[in-house]
């Protein structure tokens, strides 16, 4: 496995997250469960930096330097895991950072607390829009990069999540990293394992399923959508797997229909708007395995995951491999809603 996608030529990237991160069985909910259940820490690629954001962000921010940007631009919900990611990043290479951030009225923007804060502290400008001007956030950008150019400035622009062809070479490579971990678990890489996540913008699940058919690793990659529906994350990934194959001069035969698995269901009072029975498990694992999941994503992706379980045990398989994208920032605006459940 290692010898085959060591001959894959990968992009330039900086080395800014902790790596590799850890595998960690977690014995008392997979018993519970019924299943060999196993975490990919990558809440623990860094301290500021936690999460998956940070893998896309390593090749990202190499084309920015290589483009000679002084500034990057991105955007994100109010407490957005990779804008934050973003603005500690871009703090860590010297570039400055402006973040394009939804919430419901811009004269009175949500208070300066979790996420928000630390991208005020690692020197983020922040312009707040409306959901609404969300929808229409490209030509929001060309906007701004108009602006900065006309200033002077060479900006340069990142999508929502780092979720294009560059920022999918970060799980690409995190997806070598999984070939080891799994192989020394017991029954090696030749035992069937499942690997779950959340999606929000498709990146993360782009590069574990082209990362995966490149290393050879014998895995289904599913992944639970944290917003929008089934049909929309086919169409996301799949032009993110179709271009990152065609502009990299992959030999990758790939089937978005095929090889893309949505487990659609789970949004559900919508994104970054959580249910109680969603927060109660988030405070169940965190009694049970010490570890905290984040409301916006991990969260509904492990909910989803212990319904079909319930529903089906064997819907997975017998070893599963639950991704942690990090976000733990996220629990500290819902204070008020986990508080009541505890």
């Amino acid at each position: 496995m290692k010898e085959e996608i060591n001959k894959i030529k990968y992009p330039p990237r900086v080395e800014l997250a902790c790596l590799p991160t850890p595998l960690r069985r977690l014995h008392r909910f997979g018993e519970r469960l019924g299943i060999e259940l196993y975490m990919k820490r990558d809440d623990l690629t860094g301290i500021a930096l936690t999460g998956n954001k940070v893998r896309k962000l390593e090749f990202v921010l190499a084309d920015a330097q290589a483009q000679n940007a002084d500034i990057v631009l991105t955007c994100g919900g109010a407490q957005s895991n990779h804008s934050r990611a973003t603005a500690v990043a871009a703090a860590m290479v010297g570039l400055r950072c402006r973040l394009l951030l939804r919430t419901a009225d811009p004269a009175k923007p949500p208070p300066i607390e979790g996420n928000i804060l630390l991208d005020r502290m690692a020197g983020a400008e922040i312009v707040w829009i409306t959901r609404e001007e969300y929808r229409n956030r490209h030509e929001i950008f060309e906007r701004e990069a108009f602006a900065l150019r006309n200033e002077g400035r060479t900006p340069y622009i990142i999508p929502e999540g780092a979720s294009n062809p560059i920022g999918s070479w970060g799980y690409m490579l995190a997806a070598e990293e999984l070939g080891r971990d799994i192989s020394s678990l017991p029954g090696g890489s030749e035992r069937p394992t499942t690997i779950i996540h959340a999606t929000g913008s498709g990146g993360t699940a782009a590069g574990l399923i082209l990362g995966a058919r490149l290393a050879g690793l014998p895995v289904r990659v599913v992944s639970f959508n944290v917003c929008d529906d089934e049909s929309y994350f086919i169409r996301v990934i799949g032009n993110i797997c179709e271009e990152l194959i065609a502009g990299y001069h992959l030999t990758i035969d790939f089937d978005r229909q095929h090889d893309i698995h949505i487990i659609d269901g789970y949004v559900g009072r919508g994104y970054a708007i959580s249910r109680p029975e969603e927060l109660s498990l988030l405070c169940d694992v965190a009694r049970t395995e010490g570890i905290f999941l984040d409301p916006v994503y991990t969260g509904k992706a492990f909910y989803g995951m212990v319904q079909e379980l319930k529903r089906d045990p064997g819907c997975f398989g017998e070893r599963v491999v639950f991704v942690h994208t990090g976000g733990i920032f996220s629990l500290f605006s819902m204070a008020g809603e986990i508080v009541p459940l505890l």
